[in-house]
């Protein structure tokens, strides 16, 4: 629906690896997977971190027009002797409400230990919404507003006095001329609590930008 990532989806795992175990009903409409994982977006284990991570995904899908998911993630970063816990949840749900419009709202929250044996945390939380509505078998247009507050730099160090608290909104517009190619056009504003942003060698609130793209499947 959306050209660009979400902030959230930019800050959580591209890829992990590990092993897992699926189970999934019959009639397809309940998916369920448990991970063994290595650790947050790595390939190995951490260098002197001896603790595995996991994760859970539920997947629900009542219906071809509802798809409902949860996942999360639990593990440690850094070394075992200074070695903090992350969990991490997040869940989505897309629910296409009409042959033309649907919408996709998603939250994401995370949390780290600050120090190693510690009570207290920081915490990471993003919500998300997009809606699409198709025009015709050509055109469709779609919206998104999204929020991401990392206060303590978890995932983005900022340096700032209220840290990465910025809010994000685009607009897209998306153009089939044959049923196997869509030129896609997305316009994007991110509006930051401090000045994160650098323009004209000076440092912003606010930051723009356009992208395009062509895509032909074959």
């Amino acid at each position: 629906w959306v050209l660009t990532p979400n902030i959230s989806s930019e800050n959580t795992p591209y890829y992990e690896s590990g092993a897992k175990i699926t189970y999934g009903t019959n009639d397809g409409k309940f998916t369920a997977t448990a991970l063994y994982l290595n650790g947050w977006q790595r390939m190995t284990r951490q260098n002197g971190n001896s603790q595995p991570a996991g994760g859970l995904q539920l997947t629900w899908k009542p219906s071809p027009q509802i798809t409902v998911n949860y996942s999360n993630y639990l593990g440690t970063e850094g070394a075992d002797s200074v070695r903090v816990q992350r969990f991490y949840h997040n869940v989505y749900g897309i629910f296409q409400l009409t042959n033309k419009f649907g919408v996709t709202l998603g939250f994401d929250y995370g949390t780290q230990k600050k120090a190693k044996g510690s009570d207290d945390n920081n915490e990471v939380l993003s919500p998300i919404a997009i809606a699409q509505y198709r025009i015709n078998p050509k055109f469709a247009v779609a919206g998104r507003v999204e929020y991401y507050e990392d206060r303590n730099g978890v995932f983005i160090s900022t340096g700032t006095p209220n840290g990465f608290k910025t809010t994000g909104y685009s607009l897209n517009l998306d153009y089939a001329p044959i049923s196997n190619a869509v030129l896609r056009l997305e316009g994007k504003v991110y509006d930051s609590k401090d000045k994160i942003f650098t323009r004209d060698l000076s440092t912003v609130t606010h930051n723009a930008a356009l992208t395009a793209s062509i895509a032909v499947s074959f």
